[in-house]
């Protein structure tokens, strides 16, 4: 126990000691008001990024215009949250949980997608008694331009019908994009089988048929890639795919590789035809449900007017970049492809390098997502404009370069297995490595929705080419990379100008 306080003289002992009154200080000494209220508000004025946030939290405590003047000396609370934004300094906290990154991907998805997009080539393996014969005019194995004709359309075609599709499933409206395929996917058939026809030629009714087959297989592919049944068409394709590798190393009786490939495409066509077939009796409309009640009257029904609109699907013209983009990518493959054959070599040594293309596809897709991850977390840890374009530049730089050595790799690989393929040479590799930036880059503007520049170059690439290798303008081991080479040029200077800034990453 400490002692006893200090008595006064005269006191007694039972009477409480004299506690002297603190003097109440002068106003001059006083702590300024606005000081405290810095101090009280300090954690949030200085995550705040705009004075409203304060002015909005000084209103939700009750302070009126009034209190504010009487109180602080300043107008409103919108003055007064200038001033308390002026005092703090900004701090802006980290969260406590690492943030959620919405584009994160599966590596092992994207891959498979990449091999189900080149497995179908090997279809062309076991077909090759089909197809077998004298070379045409300009050089190119028998009925190569129906396969090529029908190829393109079927590319041009799905390419579209899945933009319209996935825009649907992105409005949450699964019934209507089962819907779109189920109606589009057979007109897209019809149409590759025409175009097939209608340039044959010589080369007889196998090619028809075969080229046919071909259309019928990219459009049920397209409505199980679009619904997400991949793994259920790498089932149908293995099959197909073993005999077709089996054939490459031993000789396999002509019956029965050309058995598998219509039991594969009969497997892959059914099942598109399962997946789509709940459209049939799906109830029309967008969102459409099964509505018990009954109607409203004449007089409970809400009047009409001019600004109301009713709600419809994307429009038709919205898909029409796309399809021509998937044109104007697959002639510029396809001319890689066949650039040797028209060059009058006997071996291409380019052929495998149009498969290491199909196969990057997959590293592309989960590429996209890696620069759309880098660039959520530059605008996190970045302040200015400057600094977030040079982040996105240098994401956009890190995964262009992985892929390139992606497609190098797939290149040296493919062409290390295939049959009697000649060693690549420096010209042909670099046109190849610039196909690649054109083709990667151009997914990347597409997924901005900057869809139009880059169809516009790409189309304009695809047609110099095309022109190039028909009129026998120059080597043709030269326009490759003159060509792909200013594509890539004008594409990269697209993404620097369009995804540079902060607002295209919303």
């Amino acid at each position: 126990m400490s002692g006893s306080l200090r008595m006064p003289p005269g006191s007694r002992p039972e009477t409480l000691p004299v506690i002297p009154r603190r003097r109440p200080a002068p106003g001059w000494a006083r702590p300024d008001p606005l000081d405290e209220l810095t101090a009280r508000l300090d954690d949030f004025t200085a995550a705040a990024v705009h004075p409203d946030e304060i002015a909005a939290l000084l209103e939700s405590d009750g302070l009126s215009d009034d209190q504010i003047r009487e109180r602080y000396g300043v107008k409103n609370s919108f003055a007064l949250a200038e001033k308390l934004y002026e005092r703090t300094e900004r701090r802006y906290p980290e969260p406590d949980e690492p943030p959620h990154d919405p584009w994160r991907a599966d590596l092992v998805g994207c891959l498979l997608r990449g091999l189900l997009f080149a497995l179908p080539g090997l279809g062309y393996v076991l077909g090759a008694p089909l197809l077998a014969g004298p070379r045409d005019a300009s050089g190119l194995p028998p009925a190569t331009l129906p396969l090529l004709a029908g190829a393109l359309v079927g590319w041009t075609w799905n390419q579209g019908l899945a933009h319209r599709a996935y825009v649907w499933l992105g409005l949450g409206d699964r019934p209507a994009a089962r819907r779109t395929l189920l109606l589009g996917a057979p007109a897209g058939v019809l149409l590759g089988a025409l175009i097939a026809l209608t340039v044959t030629g010589t080369s007889g009714t196998t090619a028809v048929a075969f080229a046919a087959g071909q259309s019928c297989y990219l459009g049920a592919a397209t409505v199980l890639l679009v619904m997400g049944r991949e793994r259920a068409l790498l089932v149908a394709l293995l099959p197909m795919a073993a005999g077709a590798v089996l054939a490459l190393s031993e000789p396999v009786p002509d019956t029965a590789g050309l058995m598998l490939l219509p039991a594969s495409l009969f497997a892959v066509a059914l099942l598109a035809l399962l997946e789509v077939a709940p459209a049939i009796r799906a109830p029309k409309g967008r969102g459409a449900v099964r509505n018990l009640r009954l109607p409203p009257r004449g007089r409970d029904q809400p009047q009409r007017t001019r600004s109301q609109r009713r709600t419809t699907g994307p429009r038709l013209s919205a898909s029409l970049p796309y399809a021509l983009f998937g044109l104007a990518t697959g002639v510029l493959v396809l001319c890689t492809a066949v650039e040797d054959t028209l060059a009058g070599e006997q071996r291409s040594a380019l052929a495998p390098a149009a498969v290491a293309l199909t196969l990057s596809m997959g590293p592309a897709e989960w590429l996209l997502y890696r620069f759309r991850s880098g660039s959520l977390t530059g605008l996190r840890s970045t302040s200015t404009a400057r600094a977030f374009r040079r982040a996105t530049m240098r994401t956009a730089g890190r995964c262009l370069a992985a892929y390139l050595a992606a497609l190098l790799a797939l290149v040296l690989a493919t062409s290390a297995v295939w049959p009697g393929a000649p060693q690549i040479t420096g010209v042909r590799l670099a046109g190849l490595l610039l196909l690649g930036v054109v083709l990667w880059t151009g997914l990347l503007l597409q997924s901005f929705g900057a869809v139009l520049g880059t169809t516009a170059i790409c189309c304009t690439a695809a047609v110099a080419q095309t022109l190039a290798l028909l009129t026998h303008t120059g080597s043709p081991h030269w326009i490759a990379p003159i060509v792909h080479g200013t594509a890539a040029l004008a594409q990269a200077t697209l993404v620097r100008v369009l995804l540079g800034r902060a607002t295209a990453h919303r």
